[in-house]
């Protein structure tokens, strides 16, 4: 005996079979605007300026030999004086002076067996320290240090402890200014990008910035800086 499917039944198969189809419509476009919408481009974008360094450390080192232990000490003690008078000539401040403890080596103690005794006994290395915002008037003074040189005084400078330093302090200064430009930089990298492609540059997608380097501009200037960044911006493209 043959039955009929009901009416109810037929109207309900009709309904499964629109919904079907309307979902899988709905999860075609989905996948569509999905995939539109994960097409991007990453660019970076580089800010890059030149300052000039706000404080030096200048360690001025110097040596004096000797036999007797105490007149060592005297001569140490009127080198440090003929070194702070003339910084001073040169607009450095006393309180920007500073003088480390002398080490004093005694070359008879380092002596063994029957090596002849060196002609001098005591050899002392002295350092003072300058600790200066007024970078214009320590090179000056770096370039005239010979003249101290013909008043007796032996400098020596051969370690990695005894070279200038000059340091930039006010990097938090330009940051804003720096990571502004770089981030535009970016945008135009990638607005060009977006326009040869036929595309259109959307919402940021992801951004990140690189650490600031500082570092001298080049041998001979080191105490004219370069500072630079860069930040890595990803954009959403869209037709």
């Amino acid at each position: 005996m043959n039955t009929r499917p009901s009416p109810s039944f037929n109207f309900l198969g009709i309904c499964l079979i629109i919904g079907l189809t309307s979902l899988g419509y709905l999860l075609a476009n989905a996948a569509i605007e999905y995939k539109q919408f994960d097409r991007t481009v990453r660019v970076k974008g580089l800010s890059e300026r030149e300052y000039q360094a706000d404080t030096v450390i200048w360690p001025i080192e110097f040596s004096v030999t000797g036999n007797d232990l105490s007149k060592l000490y005297e001569a140490v003690e009127k080198n440090n004086k003929k070194i702070e008078d003339f910084l001073l000539q040169f607009a450095i401040k006393n309180e920007e002076i500073s003088f480390s403890s002398p080490s004093i080596v005694d070359k008879y103690a380092q002596q063994y067996g029957g090596n002849k005794l060196p002609e001098f006994r005591y050899t002392a290395k002295q350092t003072v320290t300058v600790y200066s915002h007024n970078i214009k008037a320590v090179r000056e003074i770096k370039s005239a240090l010979g003249r101290l040189g013909k008043q007796g005084i032996v400098f020596t400078s051969a370690n990695y402890q005894g070279q200038t330093e000059y340091i930039f302090n006010r990097l938090n200064e330009v940051k804003p200014e720096m990571i502004e430009e770089a981030t535009k930089k970016a945008r135009e990298v990638a607005e060009k990008f977006a326009s040869d492609s036929e595309s259109r540059l959307g919402k940021i997608k992801r951004a990140s910035q690189g650490q600031f380097s500082i570092g001298a501009r080049d041998r001979n200037n080191p105490h004219i800086k370069k500072i630079r960044v860069v930040s890595t911006v990803e954009y959403y493209l869209a037709d």
